[in-house]
């Protein structure tokens, strides 16, 4: 499985997330990195995007050579390497596209600006199979224009993408609840104990898990089922790598 991901130096985001849950789920992950980041377990510090000639080179090399039967997009913070990634994906449009908008660190730190989002909108969305955004990435992408969770998951899907999967750990609830939004079905949604303290890599940790079961032809609601169960455990044996956030522990359960 094709990975776009940036690079976390502390190993519980980004491409080091993707490659332990695929390999933890049963697939083999393609890793290209997108962005290098100077990073801790706080926060973000900066970022430096790969250069969009390298990624290219690195794509078209890899995919001239290897199968692959999902595509997982995570952080992209260039304009530049945004326009490849969407070309990649319009050429492969057969596959299950996941995509984990990540627009802001835990500890603050924002990725993305204006042009960004009004490029991921135009550019990203229209060919996205599972988008799975936060509450506040929800609102970013929809221009802090809906408040109703709902209204907001359909604008989205107005712009392109098939279904979207809204996490709950960002809202102030006693418990998480998970909406699977479709555009001609209704709604799906999961509620899970919301689990003490911050988890650094949470969203890579089910984006990645999600497009796994997609990749192993698993239908989406038992994909979507899957991947919170693995990502729940996973922070619940969560371990204190530094001194900010946890890390998710994203080992097979029977190990």
């Amino acid at each position: 499985m094709l990975c776009l991901s940036g690079l976390d130096p502390t190993g519980g985001a980004g491409i080091q997330a993707d490659i332990e849950t695929l390999s933890a789920n049963g697939c083999h992950c393609l890793p290209v990195i997108t962005s290098l980041t100077v990073q801790d377990t706080h926060n973000v510090v900066r970022t430096q995007p790969v250069a969009v000639n390298l990624l290219r080179a690195q794509l078209a090399t890899l995919l001239a050579d290897v199968p692959v039967h999902a595509i997982k997009i995570g952080l992209i913070d260039n304009l530049d390497n945004l326009r490849l990634i969407s070309e990649v994906i319009a050429d492969h449009q057969n596959l299950p596209i996941v995509a984990d908008p990540v627009l802001k660190a835990g500890g603050g730190f924002n990725f993305s600006n204006n042009d960004l989002v009004d490029a991921y909108r135009s550019h990203i969305l229209p060919r996205v199979t599972v988008l799975t955004p936060n509450t506040d990435e929800l609102s970013a992408l929809c221009l802090d224009e809906h408040d109703d969770q709902a209204v907001a998951a359909s604008t989205l899907m107005q712009l392109g993408c098939q279904h979207v999967l809204v996490t709950g750990t960002h809202a102030q609830t006693q418990d998480v609840t998970n909406t699977l939004y479709h555009n001609n079905a209704p709604a799906e949604y999961w509620v899970w104990p919301r689990l003490p303290g911050s988890y650094h890599g949470s969203g890579c940790t089910l984006a990645s898990a999600l497009a796994a079961g997609l990749a192993l032809a698993q239908p989406l609601t038992q994909a979507t089922c899957n991947a919170q169960t693995f990502t729940w455990q996973a922070l619940q044996r969560g371990w204190q790598a530094g001194q900010g956030q946890a890390l998710p522990d994203r080992r097979p359960t029977n190990t």
